[in-house]
This record gives structure tokens, sequence and C-alpha cells, in this order.
């Protein structure tokens, strides 16, 4: 039996390679869990498996992730009888890729956002200036579009949550005292040589990271925990001098990134509102109870 359900799209910068650390670092408890850079969703599935999900609330700016997570949420049937009449074909995708999700229904819609990804080269999400996407085809054997088990699973998860495409600033009308809110923004470039020029055509520029950091402090003064990952550099720390959050080191792997030094183990960081440490160790207990108790 797979342990399901699992991230069903591959994402650039997505959690898989932190879960571990991510579990470790959750509140002990919480009410509502809040994800608005939601890509993968590889914290949201991991949580639901431990059985930590109540209700969520999960957005992105992407509308065209968040319609194939409505459509794989309402109609994952539909969306499957489609991937299973696709074929696994050079020429398929490029005339797949062609299309306008727009003029598609929400389940073509989601069908195509799936067979792209997991054929396309390298499994990377990348749109041109006029948000037409553009990978090419990838060398796979047997890219595995088609999963029954685990579409349906991840339908049965997000029967729990309310999924929206919007800024991440919608956290602020949606999370109350107790809640939770997991922030995975697009990272700062690690590169000190680089300015937020190139960085701002992909959406998110130094002053998003500036507005991120007052929609922590806000949701801190509300009482709401909040757990941020960004990359390790000198601004993260700037950004959140004195704000009483505490930043802890952790190592991923990164194998999705157009520059090669940009890939393998990367230093990263993790800053929460609340004691990391002390969550780690409630953590810790919770499960040797569990293998005690077995």
């Amino acid at each position: 039996m797979r342990n399901v359900p699992q991230p069903f799209l591959k994402w650039a910068g997505g959690k898989r390679q932190l879960l571990s650390v991510l579990m470790e670092s959750i509140p002990e408890q919480f009410e509502v869990y809040h994800e608005p850079f939601l890509g993968g969703g590889a914290l949201f599935f991991a949580l639901f498996r431990a059985n930590k999900i109540k209700k969520a609330f999960l957005s992105d700016i992407n509308c065209e992730l968040i319609e194939t997570y409505r459509a794989i949420r309402d109609i994952p049937n539909e969306v499957l009888s489609l991937l299973q009449e696709y074929p696994h074909d050079e020429e398929f995708f490029y005339n797949l890729r062609a299309l306008n999700p727009a003029q598609l229904s929400r389940a073509e819609c989601a069908a195509r956002m799936i067979y792209l990804n997991k054929t396309c080269y390298n499994g990377l999400y990348r749109v041109n200036k006029k948000g037409q996407f553009n990978v090419p085809f990838g060398r796979y054997r047997n890219p595995k579009y088609y999963d029954p088990e685990n579409i349906l699973a991840v339908s049965q998860s997000l029967q729990l949550a309310q999924i929206e495409c919007a800024s991440f600033e919608v956290v602020l009308q949606q999370a109350q005292p107790g809640d939770f809110v997991y922030f995975d923004p697009p990272y700062i470039p690690r590169n000190t040589t680089s300015d937020f020029t190139s960085y701002t055509r992909h959406g998110f520029s130094l002053e998003d990271q500036k507005r991120l950091r007052n929609v922590c402090l806000e949701l801190t003064k509300r009482n709401v925990c909040v757990l941020l990952s960004n990359s390790y550099t000198p601004l993260i720390f700037e950004l959140f001098e004195n704000s009483g959050f505490e930043i802890n080191i952790v190592y991923a792997n990164r194998f999705i990134n157009s520059n090669a030094n940009e890939r393998g183990k990367i230093k990263e960081v993790l800053l929460a509102n609340y004691p990391l440490q002390r969550a780690r160790q409630l953590r810790l207990l919770e499960h040797t109870y569990e293998y005690t108790t077995r």
C-alpha cells in the first residue's frame, strides 16, 4: 500500500527534500492550516497523511495551478479519464503544449498541466512573457502522469481545503488566532552579485519580500503561528532583524535549476515566530509515544 496522497506535480523549490525537518518544526497544536505559496503542496499532503489537517486554506498566484487543484478536488475521474488516453509521444506533447488553457474545460486544463509537468524536460514549470508554457519535451521512458491511486487520494485530502487564486496577502483575511501558516515564497537570490531585476520578471521582487515580512509580523500580532522558508542570504537576516523570529539553518537538495551551481545540497533557512527547538522536542516525544504504544 503506497503512502498517499503525495504531490502530483514536480515543482521547482518543492519541499519533499525538507519534509522531515518541516514536520519536526510544525507547532504542537494548530487549528486551520494555511499555505499561500502552494506549488506542489508537499507539506500539506504530509500533514494530511499525519492526520494534522482539520481544515485548510490553500492559495497561489498561479491560476492555472489553482484550477488544476480545484479540478482534482471536484472532478478527479474526469481528469483521470483524459490522462489515461494521453500517449507518451513527442508530437502529442507539443500539440497539447500549444493549446490555450483558457479555452479548455476544467478537466482538460488540469490533465494538460499534469501531463506537461510529468513529461517535460526536468519537470520544470516555466512560461514566457506571454504566459505560455515553453519547456521542451523530456526524455523519460515511462513518466507516471496517469496515477489514479494518488490522484484519488489527493482529491480526498482536498475536500478539507478552500483553494484560491490569490496573492499571499489573502492570508490576512483568513487566518485566526491559533492557526498555522507556512510560507514558501520564491527565494531571495543567493548570488550576491545578482540584483532583483531578473527576479522581478519571475513575479517576486525585493519589495514583495518586504511585504511578506510585514505580513509575518502582522500574523504574529494576531497570535498566528508562522513558519517561513527562504534562502540563506544576508538579506533575510536583515529583513527579520529584531523581529523576534527564530532562524534555523537547514540543508536541502536542489535538482531543478537552470544554474548548475544552484543544484545539489544548498543551505537554506527556516524562520518561525514560535520556538523551533521546543516544537522539535515535542515531535520527538510524539513519535516516541506512537512507537511505544503500537
